[in-house]
């Protein structure tokens, strides 16, 4: 079940074909400097509102770490060591700094293990958090005001399925998932196989995605219930552990706001080599403190037929919750259309509500049109209820009285599409539970979102009164600075805590007085450093320009420092990545904002700025499909169209070079740059990391496409760059984690398209990188990959014509 990870493999097409090994190679030394920087913390604002803590995270970790041994198990992937998430991220120090008066304090670590999950106390008076060690995950415990540590439980919790614990809400201990006492050793994974691995169908359809990583065999199986199956646990921060109930594959756990009961959810069999344990067989039961089962809620049979629809959902209840506002009610969804978009029907979805002691029948609190996006817990006589259709983009929410439900009132309906008509999204308790932040009598409630706009993203604030449903504009950000609300630190004083920024300014995190004005209004808590200053001279522009249809497309426009527009135009590099719409008007809105500090991390292209190439960045590619019309059936020619129109822009600002642009993209982005050099002649060159280029190998949609393959046989060929292998001419650079974890974006479409692009005479090049995923981690490898791509573009784009020297 371990895999074995070959050294890279990097696969040569420059004349006489040949295969080799190699060392990983370094990038520039500029490159290399940010790349080594210490990123920038996290903030996690205390419950309170009286503190932060600044979360320093380690830099890219190493190929050793990155390549450690895990199993892949049921959609899951997990070390076997820690009986942890394997590529869970991890931090390296806490820091407690107070919002106002009092000292900082750094909580004393142990220097021998990393922090894995991070969680105040419900009081904001102390900090919990997990380590991750050599031999498992440990719970301790931190004092904000002096910055003393102390262990819990050592290192036998689960975190199989991420954070193993949360703090009970009277904040006087924790519930955990742990390690059942006396677990015996992992199953062994037979040197001789016992049989064939057979599966059968029954005739039902089950038209799944790709997914990665699912069980494979028996083995798998016993290895899957071994590193899952916990056993829960009552912690307190003094006194004797208590043990809950029996050990069970227990995915999710949650405790009642009054403390006393558990939401469990637990996995079972019968198990699937066809869908991850998220679909698998799956139980809820409301539990007390001893474990005793109260209430069976549901026991949801296996999903393998689920309908391949966006919309489509499993029958019975599901998204089981605690009501964010009461002791202890249970909330969830049932479809009333059997979970199938394709059934007609009036009502969707009914949301109903279930009190302790659990014994009655449940109430309902609406009926919905579409499917439930979730319910905002305000007070007794008021909520909010979302629903919404993905097929139509249609949102909706209302105000309803759980008390006496049955005449909602519509608060608002938009397209969820429409970012200009966005109204933002409710702020809402640090507990996770859904309770909105109110003023003290529950009139106002608080909406913050992005505020985009013809002139870019501008962040807001604003006051709703719940009763008229007309909001007040508390703050929206304004030029040349990028604030963007945090929180309310109190909802009666007008304190918002605000992450503020500009171009040549790095976020920080601020004050803003609201009842102040001028220069007072605002305090400085943080004092974050710009962590690339290398790009500190680099230029930034928001371009607007228009594609012949007359859709609307924006991109941001960047360019290297000391860069002079009179010695010539420059090499450049598109990077993009398509996206779905069902309205012209939506397609065309604005996207990005022109006062945001940019600086590269990981694997991004913008580092070719320090090579002398000009990046336009993000240039909106929609895909269209208005009325009974489909986006993709289109595809090819709305792609083009927005690509032309991009080139044509920064060619007539005369600042990129026609004859020397290169393009590229990640995941459905690769699939992009493969189409644009098969469709296209508008680029010198192509770099395509992670992508699939074979739709037939996704055969029951992809991206935002549901239709089947036998659907729609005739798009998912045009769509297809494999089968345009023969007119790929412009050299095209191909990139892939060798344990890419992404549904659809298996290796082997990179293997396979290098093998058509090879075998039709192309220019082509296949960098697969041992142990990595979709996303890139390890340093060697982010290093690598950026040495792959400037080296590929200097090749192939920037010896086109005139070099400018970075």
């Amino acid at each position: 079940m371990l895999r074995r990870f070959l050294p890279i493999l990097v696969l040569y097409a420059f004349g006489a074909q040949l295969a080799a090994q190699e060392p990983y190679h370094e990038p520039s030394p500029a490159i290399a400097r940010v790349l080594d920087a210490a990123p920038t913390p996290l903030v996690v604002v205390s419950p309170d509102g009286s503190k932060l803590l600044l979360v320093e995270r380690q830099g890219l970790p190493p190929i050793a770490e990155v390549a450690a041994p895990e199993l892949r198990l049921a959609g899951d992937r997990v070390n076997p060591r820690t009986n942890t998430l394997s590529r869970a991220q991890t931090f390296t120090a806490l820091i407690v700094q107070p919002i106002g008066r009092g000292e900082t304090r750094r909580l004393q670590i142990p220097w021998h293990a990393r922090v894995g999950n991070v969680m105040w106390s419900p009081d904001g008076r102390q900090v919990g958090f997990t380590l991750v060690e050599e031999t498992g995950m440990s719970l301790w415990v931190g004092d904000p005001l002096t910055g003393e540590v102390r262990l819990l439980a050592g290192p036998v919790l689960n975190g199989a399925f991420g954070n193993p614990c949360q703090w009970l809400p009277s904040g006087s201990g924790f519930v955990c998932s742990k390690i059942p006492p006396g677990r015996a050793a992992a199953p062994a994974v037979p040197q001789v196989p016992v049989g064939p691995v057979i599966q059968e169908s029954d005739a039902r359809s089950a038209p799944n995605a790709t997914y990665e990583d699912l069980l494979q065999n028996p083995v798998d199986e016993a290895l899957f219930e071994h590193y899952f199956t916990s056993q829960l646990a009552l912690i307190p921060l003094s006194g004797p552990e208590k043990m809950i109930g029996t050990p069970g594959i227990h995915s999710d756990v949650s405790v009642s706001p009054d403390g006393r009961y558990l939401l469990v959810e637990t996995v079972h069999r019968p198990y699937s080599y066809l869908v991850p344990y998220q679909r698998f067989p799956l139980r809820a039961e409301v539990w007390d403190l001893s474990g005793a089962v109260l209430k069976q809620v549901s026991d949801r049979g296996l999903q393998e037929n689920l309908p391949r629809s966006t919309d489509a959902v499993s029958p019975g209840p599901r998204g089981i919750r605690w009501r964010g506002d009461t002791p202890a009610t249970l909330v969830w969804v049932e479809a009333q259309d059997g979970g199938n978009p394709a059934t007609a029907a009036t009502i969707r979805d009914r949301v109903v509500m279930l009190d302790a002691p659990f014994t009655g029948a449940p109430t309902t609190l609406a009926d919905l049109e579409f499917r439930s996006r979730g319910v905002f817990w305000s007070r007794a006589d008021q909520a909010i209820v979302n629903e919404g259709w993905t097929r139509t983009r249609k949102s909706r929410s209302w105000v309803v009285d759980p008390s006496h439900p049955g005449s909602p009132r519509k608060l608002w309906e938009y397209s969820s599409e429409d970012r200009y008509a966005d109204p933002g999204r409710f702020l809402t308790r640090p507990d996770g539970r859904g309770a909105l932040v109110t003023t003290k009598d529950g009139r106002f409630a608080f909406l913050a979102g992005a505020g985009a706009s013809p002139e870019g993203d501008r962040p807001f604030l604003d006051r709703l009164d719940l009763s008229t449903g007309k909001s007040i504009r508390l703050l929206r950000s304004e030029a040349p600075f990028y604030e963007e609300p945090v929180g309310l630190l109190d909802p009666e004083d007008g304190k918002v805590l605000t992450r503020r920024e500009s171009v040549n300014e790095p976020p920080n995190y601020f004050i803003r007085d609201l009842r102040k004005s001028g220069a007072a209004q605002l305090v400085q808590l943080t004092r974050f450093t710009d962590p690339a200053p290398e790009f500190a001279g680099v230029t930034k522009q928001l371009l607007t320009y228009s594609r012949p249809d007359g859709i609307q497309l924006s991109a941001t426009l960047y360019l290297p420092a000391r860069y002079d527009k009179n010695k010539g135009p420059l090499p450049f590099f598109i990077w993009a990545y398509p996206q779905e719409f069902r309205s012209s008007q939506a397609a065309s809105q604005v996207i990005g904002s022109p006062y945001r500090f940019t600086r590269p991390s990981g694997a991004s292209h913008l580092f070719l700025l320090l090579q002398g190439y000009g990046v336009l960045d993000g240039p909106t590619m929609p895909i269209v499909g208005e009325g009974d019309k489909e986006p993709n059936d289109t595809y090819v020619e709305q792609l083009v169209a927005s690509a032309t129109a991009a080139v044509n822009k920064i060619v007539a600002m005369g600042v990129a070079d026609p004859k020397r642009i290169g393009v590229g993209g990640h995941s459905y982005g690769a699939f992009m740059t493969a189409n644009l050099l098969a469709h296209s002649s508008l680029f010198r060159a192509g770099i395509a990391r992670s992508g699939a280029y074979n739709r037939t190998l996704t055969p029951f949609g992809f991206q935002n496409e549901d239709r089947s393959y036998w659907e729609a046989e005739e798009m998912y060929n045009r769509m297809s760059p494999f089968n345009y292998a023969d007119k790929i001419k412009e050299p095209l650079l191909l990139i892939h984690g060798m344990a890419d974890d992404n549904s659809g974006t298996f290796p082997i479409q990179s293997e396979r398209m290098y093998a058509a692009l090879k075998g039709n005479g192309a220019k082509v090049r296949l960098v697969l990188l041992p142990a990595e995923a979709h996303g890139y981690r390890a340093r060697e490898s982010v290093g690598h990959t950026l040495y792959e791509m400037v080296t590929w573009l200097d090749r192939y784009v920037k010896a086109s014509g005139a070099v400018m020297t970075p």
